[in-house]
């Protein structure tokens, strides 16, 4: 039977999820009241999908149990037919007293939502293999300061991905320790939006800089680059060959993982058009083609492949990324967005599944021009080192779904972003003039530095841009000249004695483009001001933060007091969500003394 809308709606409302967070007719900020969340949560303990979600999806290798039996009407595991040994039953019990006070409410930023899982941390770590937290994070060793007078320039590639602040958002509402390779302060910095203006006609993005004081060290100052890419009307982009890559493997099981997912592509398609082609592939021990280039406003057949797709089964990614890629490639639509969208926990262990293997597989397949954009989801199992990977050298963005409402953000409100790139290659070389910089440290983007002669390099690749995102960088800096001798800032084309404090280079290739474009925006020594903007003061916030988590020896006197103090004054009655949510995460993890 063909779905319509409405009927669409109310299978997102399948375990309760949206109807708690009151996201009706378009995932809103969440309401309602406390009796109304007991209603609800009383009426899903009493569904089989919470049941099923609770027992009936833990697969044999993740939990001792295969097609365990769930009565429709209790919703409760025969315990008298299938014994249990000592760790899971008390498991069980753990389930029965927890997972209704942790259920995932999806929650708008600027709620007080609980760990975004139906099961308690505790709870779903029981049940990892070896019964304790296996996610993996890239080291990440901290930028420091650089001598102007040896090292004039600095170059790195930009980055949009947002996934770690989605995911430390999540460990911080669970109330865990924070790994510090876990905080990559770019990410937490480029997952808010600044105030920089619109490119101009013909230009894919405006550059905007400012130079003031450093919050953490009175004796530096901090120079911000933000760039604001072109946005566009969504009824004007591009047909889109989308293949959604799902992992339905066995530790996808958890409601916060493939459920999650489930729901998440769902709202995507709510969003297509006859002008789009959907795939999708699933992988857990092996690959499987559920819809081969679907026009999307199939949506009714596109809604019913995912609603009915089951978790369990090792995980055989390799298998699942070239068949999507087949697919993508056969599928391609000249000058359109061909992309791949990968969901996945990360935990591939059938095929190439080391994060260099599946590094060179992705830079391989991304010579066909199909983009590989990457969805994190769950806990315990993380591992985010793969998918920031795949994500990096697949020409697309990563981002992590910690409820709902996040995918929303991402696969809805952002669609633009996350679907439709409008410039490739995007690199920033900064250099600095020795007359009035000592020294200088690249705040975050440790894992995106270039060298300095990748700059002109077209062959090395860098980030993308995808319409509508902003991309911001901080550079702390020690003022005073040392005097040595610098590369634009002595006898060529600039002498000594420049007024310039410093030049932002940037270099970018068109979507499709194989040559790249260079622009150049000089400072002056003079553009100094005591007065901070909101985009400054909000961004070393975040920064501050970021030092404060990861415990950085760069940290200065930041503390989350001096972030608190910083960010409050940026956040209106007029603010999004998203920073006033950023100010409840700053209590709550010095509430827990994280750091």
């Amino acid at each position: 039977m063909k779905k319509n809308k409405g009927e669409l709606w109310r299978w997102l409302l399948g375990t309760g999820m949206l109807a708690a967070a009151g996201m009706l007719g378009g995932c809103g900020a969440a309401g309602g009241s406390s009796s109304e969340m007991a209603t609800t949560v009383a009426a899903a303990e009493t569904t089989e999908a919470a049941a099923g979600d609770a027992y009936g999806n833990m697969s044999g290798g993740e939990a001792g149990y295969e097609n365990a039996p769930v009565y429709e009407t209790e919703g409760a595991l025969a315990e008298e037919d299938y014994p249990m040994e000592a760790a899971e039953e008390e498991a069980a019990d753990m389930a029965d007293e927890d997972m209704w006070e942790n259920w995932d409410v999806a929650a708008a930023p600027g709620s007080n939502a609980k760990n975004p899982s139906a099961m308690s941390q505790k709870y779903r770590q029981a049940y990892e293999p070896g019964g304790y937290n296996t996610e993996e994070y890239s080291y990440i060793s901290e930028n420091g300061y650089k001598n102007v007078a040896k090292d004039p320039l600095s170059t790195f590639s930009v980055d949009v991905d947002t996934a770690s602040y989605g995911n430390v958002r999540r460990m911080i509402r669970a109330g865990q320790e924070i790994p510090a390779d876990a905080v990559r302060i770019e990410e937490l910095i480029n997952y808010f939006d600044y105030d920089y203006p619109e490119p101009k006609d013909g230009e894919p993005f405006s550059v905007t800089t400012e130079y003031g004081d450093c919050p953490w060290n009175e004796d530096h100052r901090l120079l911000l680059v933000g760039l604001q890419a072109k946005a566009i009307d969504f009824g004007d982009r591009p047909a889109s060959n989308l293949v959604f890559l799902l992992d339905v493997s066995g530790s996808m099981y958890s409601d916060d993982k493939l459920p999650l997912v489930q729901k998440s592509f769902a709202m995507l398609a709510e969003n297509l058009t006859e002008r789009d082609r959907v795939s999708i592939v699933t992988y857990a021990g092996y690959e499987s083609v559920v819809l081969d280039g679907v026009p999307g406003s199939n949506k009714a057949r596109i809604v019913a492949a995912l609603e009915d797709l089951e978790a369990g089964g090792s995980t055989a990614g390799e298998a699942g990324i070239q068949k999507a890629y087949a697919l993508a490639e056969k599928n391609f639509i000249p000058g359109g967005n061909n992309r791949v969208i990968l969901a996945t926990d990360g935990d591939l262990n059938v095929g190439i599944s080391s994060e260099g293997g599946l590094t060179r597989l992705i830079q391989e397949k991304k010579k066909s021009g199909v983009h590989l954009s990457v969805l994190g989801v769950g806990s315990g199992n993380l591992k985010d080192n793969k998918m920031e990977a795949l994500a990096d050298n697949g020409d697309g963005n990563y981002n992590y779904l910690d409820t709902l409402y996040e995918a929303k953000k991402v696969l809805v409100d952002e669609m633009g972003g996350t679907l439709v790139t409008v410039a490739k290659d995007v690199k920033i070389q900064v250099e600095f003039n020795p007359e009035y910089v000592a020294g200088y440290r690249l705040v975050g983007y440790e894992n995106r530095v270039l060298r300095n002669e990748d700059f002109h390099n077209d062959k090395v690749d860098a980030g993308e841009i995808g319409a509508g995102h902003t991309v911001t960088a901080l550079y702390e800096i020690i003022p005073g000249g040392s005097g040595g001798q610098t590369l634009k800032y002595q006898t060529g084309t600039k002498p000594a004695g420049s007024t310039e404090l410093l030049t932002v280079s940037l270099r970018y290739k068109a979507p499709n483009g194989d040559k790249s474009k260079l622009v150049e925006y000089p400072v002056e020594a003079d553009s100094y001001g005591q007065d901070m903007s909101e985009n400054l003061k909000f961004a070393s916030a975040v920064a501050e933060f970021g030092m404060v988590l990861r415990d950085s020896e760069n940290k200065g006197n930041a503390s989350f007091d001096s972030v608190m103090e910083l960010a409050e004054s940026c956040v209106h009655a007029d603010s999004d969500g998203y920073r006033k949510e950023f100010l409840e995460l700053v209590q709550l993890a010095k509430r827990n003394k994280l750091r």
